[in-house]
């Protein structure tokens, strides 16, 4: 885990709209392994278990007009960094109620 996902991890928050850096490691026809780096961007719904050695994040974005969430455990190797891109300001500790909104994601 590096130092930039440590420090972040204190910070994160729900509505906060992030991008997660996931190292995914895949295999070509010839049996050799590559690794690279995928970018998820959306908005926190959840922070689970706070400080913990076992906090997660739930992350949702909604792509070509379908709704994608994920839940990345913030101490995994596979999590490389976490970028804050714009912080937005919800009234709920866990806004579940962005999964039934009208309203694009970019709006909240």
């Amino acid at each position: 885990m590096s130092k930039e996902v440590q420090d972040m991890r204190n910070e994160l928050k729900p509505g906060m709209i992030v991008k997660v850096h996931q190292k995914i490691k895949e295999t070509n026809t010839k049996g050799e392994e590559k690794e690279r780096i995928q970018i998820f961007e959306g908005v926190i719904l959840a922070v689970k278990h706070g400080k913990e050695a076992g906090s997660t994040v739930t992350v949702r974005k909604v792509s070509d007009g379908v709704g994608v969430e994920k839940i990345f455990p913030v101490n995994s190797p596979v999590v490389d960094k976490i970028e804050l891109v714009r912080q937005m300001k919800v009234r709920q500790a866990r806004p579940y109620y962005i999964r039934t909104t009208k309203k694009k994601l970019k709006e909240v």
